[in-house]
């Protein structure tokens, strides 16, 4: 069994995808892996090779309000993409394909 983890963080105020926003992913909080969006908002591929199970993901977004976004995933075998969607009052996720 193999997980993989991708992201993107897109800045909905804006309408354009958020770059250089630092993305952790960690296990039990200890940081595994963390990288910056590029010019696309996206991450292609910020861990592979882990174990299913709970992981969290913790976003550095720019937001006035939203500075630090965490999350909390169950990670089952295969590639999981999990975006952000930031504006400086709101923030949403949802799991992507």
């Amino acid at each position: 069994m193999s997980v993989s983890v991708s992201t993107h963080v897109l800045d909905t105020a804006t309408g354009r995808p958020a770059a250089g926003v630092k993305v952790e992913l960690c296990l039990e909080r200890e940081v595994l892996a963390s990288a910056e969006t590029g010019p696309d908002g996206r991450i292609g591929e910020l861990a592979a090779g882990l174990e299913p199970g709970r992981y969290e993901l913790v976003f550095w977004p720019p937001s006035p309000y939203f500075t630090k976004v965490e999350l909390v995933v169950e990670l089952a075998d295969g590639h999981h993409h999990v975006p952000l969607l930031v504006s400086p009052y709101g923030c949403a996720t949802y799991r992507g394909s």
